[in-house]
């Protein structure tokens, strides 16, 4: 009971073809927070990048995992893959920056077999 759990969690085939299904339920559940659309457009983008760092390591015929986190005004998106020898994405790389541009944080972590990718985006604050 005391276990945190993500309000949201999809596995895919770790293919590219699939990743489309993330990038919609991300909008989805960006505009259920009432993020603004350039907001939305820029975790969809953001969740893209993700995906293009996990997907190369990850094995062949595994899944994706991807759980989203919602808070009132905050999305936490993680994407997950197994692989045989992780590796965390260069932090000097362009989609390393891409990333952190269109995003308030971004992490990522080796764990065993495990590569995540975490990234998260608050609402913008009308000004």
């Amino acid at each position: 009971m005391g276990e945190n759990h993500p309000d949201v969690e999809l596995r895919i085939p770790a293919d590219s073809a699939y990743v489309a299904v993330l990038r919609t339920a991300t909008a989805g559940l960006a505009a259920r927070l009432d993020f603004t659309l350039d907001d939305i457009e820029d975790l969809r983008i953001a969740v893209d990048e993700a995906c293009a760092m996990v997907l190369p390591q990850a094995r062949e015929n595994s899944d994706l995992t991807c759980t989203f986190d919602l808070a009132a005004s905050k999305l936490t998106v993680a994407v997950t893959a197994e692989c045989d020898s992780p590796r965390p994405p260069n932090r000097d790389g362009f989609a390393w920056t891409v990333l952190a541009a269109l995003t308030n944080e971004v992490a990522a972590a080796v764990d065993g077999d495990k590569l995540t990718v975490t990234l998260a985006r608050g609402t913008s604050d009308p000004e």
